[in-house]
């Protein structure tokens, strides 16, 4: 332990304690701009410096450790210009355009700003004119760029893409796009990490809305809209709603009065996902001789798009079955399309989704209905939907909950729980079980893969069968797996994999806090919800029940393999054979 005096504040802490840590127990606020703990501890940004007795220059919080006796003012004269100086030439380089910027009111560059009281800027403007390929579902404004080089570490460190570096040289310095001219050139997964942890606007989602507003308002379309699991957790929180409030009846309350015609549930197609991928697991399984090993989860595109850009050999490993947000897509442009008895070129689908690569998945050319048409027309992150109520003037806290709509709008805990890393596979095994036994196995039975862990494994028993599986979350973790898998040091049956670290609850689309990670928080409302329904299981869904016998038949059907499955070769990434 150390003795160390801060603006006045006596007090003892570990040895290699950085002064922001030290800072933060003595109960004092430095502020900070280009800092991740653990992930980007650079001191790039200049912003965290403190005034420490016996020396001249000043010391970085972020980066610099604390020794014994030393005395720190985090707020003298000195360290307050030089801090208030270094933002002024940050601004001098950042498109001050807060009033029509995605991160306006949540930008951590702004609110720092307007900390420190600064209201003018005595430097001349210098902004870069590169510009991103706005059709692109990531999109990046280069005049925004603060340099703090957060997407660079996201990027390499927890996703293991390598998709952003430093470019050029002194004052020409910037972030873009490595090996490759520019990013829809790139290997990118559009996993959207770089998005929800860059402090300001300089990286953003392609905005939908004005899409599904014009859709909405067109009286020759019938407007249908889906939710994912993960939503529902996350939603209401740019609201300030409490996941307990900020209901998925709720939402479909306010998705009505924006106009949509129908609210269904991304549970139903969820549920409709582990009937096929289920029964594909186990038609593997009995030929397992002709079978590759182990089969991959593919509801994930970000996932899918990382493993057609960095590890091709195991792409035919992958599950043929579409991610739930396509299953949806292609039953609402086929069964749904024929309840209603119209043509389904009427039907303008809409998913809400907490994911970035949900957008370039819907775009495939595989992805589409017998007529060519996109089998869903348009993805809208979590971010997009809020902006869709705002720009609608909707007072959420005073809507009442309505109930979704039918037959696709039921789902079970199954369905529920796939927003959160391990989910896919527990709703996964509960069937499988079933679907080998005839009968319902304790329903968690197979929690052991639940949490937060960024690679878990497990071993169960059905029928007198052992199964391995394993759980990744985040793409590096993934690639560590991978790697494994190419060695020969471990083996496994059945494995899932999500792009985004906790799954799709920390997902690339999600709404931002800057600095705090909000998986953890979000994962255990999927599972509550899913203990307290009365579904737990995705072959009890009286929705999923009727499909098949009226439309599909059975999983694998000829009619299942058409609308439900996929050739992953059907489409390229860039620089794909």
């Amino acid at each position: 332990m150390v003795n160390v005096t801060i603006d006045g504040i006596k007090l003892q802490v570990p040895e290699k304690t950085t002064i922001l840590d030290a800072a933060s127990q003595a109960g004092v606020h430095i502020p900070t701009l280009c800092f991740m703990k653990e992930l980007n501890e650079i001191g790039a940004c200049r912003i965290c410096v403190v005034e420490v007795e016996g020396y001249e220059r000043l010391f970085t919080a972020c980066n610099n450790t604390v020794a014994e006796g030393m005395v720190i003012h985090t707020n003298s004269k000195k360290a307050r210009d030089a801090r208030k100086t270094n933002v002024k030439l940050i601004l001098s380089q950042h498109n001050t355009n807060c009033a029509v910027c995605v991160r306006s009111g949540n930008c951590t560059l702004q609110k720092v700003a307007n900390d420190l009281n600064i209201h003018s800027l005595p430097y001349k403007k210098q902004l870069p004119e590169n510009k991103s390929d706005v059709r692109f579902p990531l999109i990046r404004d280069y005049d925004k760029c603060i340099k703090c080089m957060r997407c660079i570490q996201v990027c390499d460190k927890i996703q293991n893409s390598n998709i952003w570096d430093v470019v050029n040289t002194g004052s020409r310095v910037t972030v873009d796009v490595t090996g490759a001219y520019s990013l829809d050139d790139s290997k990118c997964v559009l996993c959207g990490q770089c998005i929800t942890h860059c402090p300001v606007g300089a990286l953003r989602e392609r905005d939908d809305v004005d899409r599904v507003v014009e859709a909405v308002e067109n009286p020759d379309k019938i407007t249908v809209v889906q939710i994912a699991p993960s939503i529902r957790t996350a939603w209401g929180e740019p609201f300030g709603l409490d996941p307990e409030f900020a209901t998925v009846k709720r939402l479909a309350a306010a998705l009505r009065r924006v106009g949509f015609d129908y609210v269904f549930d991304t549970n139903f197609s969820a549920d409709l996902t582990i009937m096929e991928e289920g029964s594909e697991f186990l038609e593997r399984l009995k030929n397992s001789e002709t079978s590759k090993f182990p089969m991959f989860t593919s509801c994930c595109p970000g996932w899918v798009r990382y493993v057609k850009a960095h590890y091709p050999e195991f792409v035919d490993n992958l599950s043929s079955a579409k991610s739930p947000q396509q299953m949806f897509g292609a039953v609402t442009k086929s069964y749904y399309a024929k309840l209603l008895n119209v043509d389904p070129s009427k039907i303008f689908c809409v998913s809400i989704m907490p994911c970035l690569a949900k957008k370039a998945e819907c775009a495939y050319p595989s992805m589409v209905d017998d007529q060519g048409d996109p089998e869903v027309d348009v993805s809208l992150t979590t971010r997009e939907v809020s902006r869709l109520i705002r720009s609608e003037q909707i007072i959420v806290k005073d809507l009442p909950e309505e109930e979704l709509d039918m037959p696709l709008g039921i789902g079970s805990g199954a369905g529920n729980i796939f927003g959160a890393t391990g989910g896919v596979m527990e709703a996964a095994l509960r069937s499988a079980y079933f679907l080998v036994t005839g009968e319902n196995p304790p329903v968690d039975a197979f929690k052991a893969v639940r949490g937060m862990d960024g690679w878990k494994e497990a071993q169960f028993d059905i029928a007198g069968t052992t199964l391995r599986v394993a759980v990744t979350n985040g793409l590096a973790n993934a690639n560590k797996l991978l790697t494994y898998l190419k060695q020969g040091r471990v083996s496994y049956d059945f494995v899932e994999v999500m792009a985004c670290p906790g799954g799709c609850v920390g997902g690339g689309g999600q709404p931002i806090h800057d600095g705090v990670e909000m998986a953890a928080d979000r994962a255990p409302v999927l599972y509550s919800q899913d203990a307290g329904m009365e579904l737990r299981f995705s072959h009890e869904n009286p929705s999923i029940k009727q499909i098949y016998e009226d439309y599909l038949g059975k999983p694998l059907s000829e009619k299942s393999e058409h609308l439900l499955h996929t050739d992953h070769h059907a489409w390229k990434m860039p620089g794909e054979n």
